[in-house]
């Protein structure tokens, strides 16, 4: 399956309340009625660990470099790509994103290679 990885950190000036319901009553609802979204689920990230196998050196706690992570199963690169290029994505929500709630961001595309799920 395609998979969509959004990093990204909100504005100064946005609260995650108000950014949760915009989730919420907008941004879910408008990417799950694009034809090649299958689903989108966003992480709302507490921390992490970081380390460098390379270097030798030990996993330790710290913050996150980005507070959000957008992860968007599609039915393939190319048919989000269409979707992306659609007046609902490029003229209506995407600028509402870009300019209203989101400071940095950097976008990752891909192909799953693993999928696992226990009992």
């Amino acid at each position: 399956m395609a998979k969509e990885i959004i990093l990204y950190n909100l504005r100064d000036d946005v609260t995650d309340e108000d950014y949760k319901k915009w989730c919420e009553d907008y941004k879910g609802p408008t990417l799950l009625s694009l034809g090649s979204v299958k689903s989108f689920t966003l992480v709302n990230m507490l921390g992490g660990v970081k380390g460098n196998g390379k270097d030798g050196v030990p996993p330790e706690p710290g913050p996150s470099p980005y507070k959000y992570i957008g992860i968007l199963d599609s039915t393939s690169l190319e048919e989000w790509d269409k979707d992306r290029n659609s007046k609902t994505f490029k003229d209506e929500f995407f600028p509402q994103w870009f300019s209203k709630w989101v400071a940095d961001f950097y976008v990752l595309a891909g192909m799953e290679v693993y999928e696992g799920e226990s009992d």
